[in-house]
């Protein structure tokens, strides 16, 4: 596996694996959002390789208000689900918001079908949201220290 900073490039790519992932994870109404996302903060976007295949992608960003390390739009193609690349691709972004000295806590904006995933790294549900990314879709903001 490959973790690469984003390039315009790879926007088709990261497009299509996202709707793989709708509406089981994601709802339709988001993939606006997360295009946004890449031309407000593709600096700080990731791209998953596998043997020269883009197969995911994720970001990460420092929320200077809270202090907060946050990572966002994690996802893979359904292919590659639960071959522990999300959790390198976790760890990863968790080494380099540690060490951005405004980071205070780590945050992640998620959901039920994603939860215990996060808690295996330590974050703790702080609050649950019904419907909030879209219909049957919770937010589960979870929280951890450094």
């Amino acid at each position: 596996m490959t973790i690469r900073s984003y390039k315009i490039e790879d926007r088709e790519s990261l497009m299509k694996i996202f709707k793989s992932n709708t509406p089981k994870f994601f709802d339709r109404e988001e993939l606006q959002d997360f295009q946004e996302y890449l031309d407000q903060r593709g600096d700080t976007y990731l791209t998953i390789l596998y043997k020269g295949k883009i197969i995911g992608g994720t970001g990460y960003y420092v929320k200077e208000s809270d202090a907060s390390g946050r990572i966002s739009w994690i996802f893979f193609h359904p292919d590659y689900s639960g071959q522990g690349f999300g959790k390198r691709v976790v760890v990863y972004c968790l080494d380099i918001l540690r060490a951005d000295p405004i980071v205070k806590k780590l945050v992640i904006n998620t959901s039920q079908f994603a939860c215990r995933f996060f808690e295996k790294f330590g974050y703790e549900l702080v609050k649950i949201e019904k419907d909030y990314w879209g219909t049957g879709l919770d937010l589960y903001l979870m929280e951890k220290g450094l």
